[in-house]
């Protein structure tokens, strides 16, 4: 009896080996794989961004509150991070790829790549809390797809300012928020300073952008980010909002799409002047940090 069962279990453990040995790789060139990668972790962080919006509005306050937008968003670049770290980078924020490439750590030509797959991802994830909530949506609001007022729902996609909040302090703030998500990412990702654990990088930064809706979102949605706001923007106008999307806050769309980028560059330029460059020496072969490194978890945002 042991003699007719020991081959068929040899014959299996062989076949196991074979594959686990030789996996088959589908695609091959870096390019799509970048693009895949840098799409899919962008789109599942806004899902559940979004999503974490849509339920707290929809649910009028009893399913959340807006700490759990800032825990959904926060847990979802995480998430994201995990998804799409090691191929693209998972920045899943054009101001964070557009400041890799102003400091010479990602190159020019991979900047349209990596702003078309956070677009689509953006919007795709927009498309599907959409379908998820549509119901909730429109049970909230009676059918009335609005920017402003009382049930208004354009908010759950896209970012708008606060009633009080003029174009230049909202500029200023959009500037602001991004120069503090890319100066804290320089350090969390500084091997020569204080950079987080290894296999932490994620949650250190789900953490950077939780603590930065707690304590710089009121003012108009802390975007931070241009592929963020835009792509959801542009999915509502067309799913039933209308034109309003961009002329509410006196045209606000345009803000969270051009101030990201020059806080990204002002922050993480703040830290390479006050920290990065004043690091003593080290042996040539030890001499090496890696801020912001394309292969790095550390490239994450909203």
């Amino acid at each position: 009896m042991k003699d007719s069962v020991q081959p068929v279990e040899l014959g299996v453990s062989r076949r196991n080996r074979v594959k686990a040995a030789g996996p088959r790789v589908w695609i091959k060139n870096e390019v799509v794989r970048v693009g895949l990668a840098e799409t899919l972790c962008t789109y599942v962080m806004m899902v559940f961004g979004l999503g974490s919006v849509a339920q707290v509005v929809t649910g009028q306050g009893v399913f959340g509150q807006y700490l759990s937008i800032n825990l959904g968003f926060g847990l979802g670049v995480a998430m994201g991070a995990h998804v799409g770290g090691k191929v693209s980078g998972a920045h899943m924020n054009a101001a964070v790829s557009f400041t890799m490439c102003t400091f010479g750590r990602l190159g020019w030509k991979m900047l349209p790549l990596y702003v078309f797959a956070q677009l689509l991802g953006s919007f795709l994830a927009a498309g599907t809390i959409y379908g998820v909530y549509y119901e909730a949506i429109f049970d909230y609001c009676g059918g009335n797809l609005t920017v402003t007022g009382v049930k208004a729902t354009a908010g759950i996609f896209a970012t708008y300012p606060a009633p009080y909040l003029s174009l230049l302090a909202g500029f200023t703030d959009q500037v602001f928020g991004t120069a503090m998500l890319l100066l804290c990412l320089m350090a969390l990702s500084d091997q020569r300073n204080k950079p987080a654990a290894a296999g932490c990088e994620p949650v250190a930064v789900g953490l950077l952008v939780m603590l930065i809706g707690i304590s710089l979102g009121s003012n108009s949605g802390y975007a931070i980010n241009p592929t963020r706001d835009i792509a959801p923007r542009v999915f509502t106008a067309i799913a039933g909002w209308g034109g309003d999307v961009f002329r509410s806050g006196n045209g606000w769309w345009w803000v969270p799409l051009v101030a990201p980028p020059i806080g990204g560059v002002l922050g993480a330029g703040l830290y390479r002047a006050l920290v990065e460059m004043h690091h003593p020496p080290l042996p040539e072969q030890h001499a090496e940090s890696f801020p912001l490194k394309k292969q790095g978890n550390i490239c994450a945002d909203i």
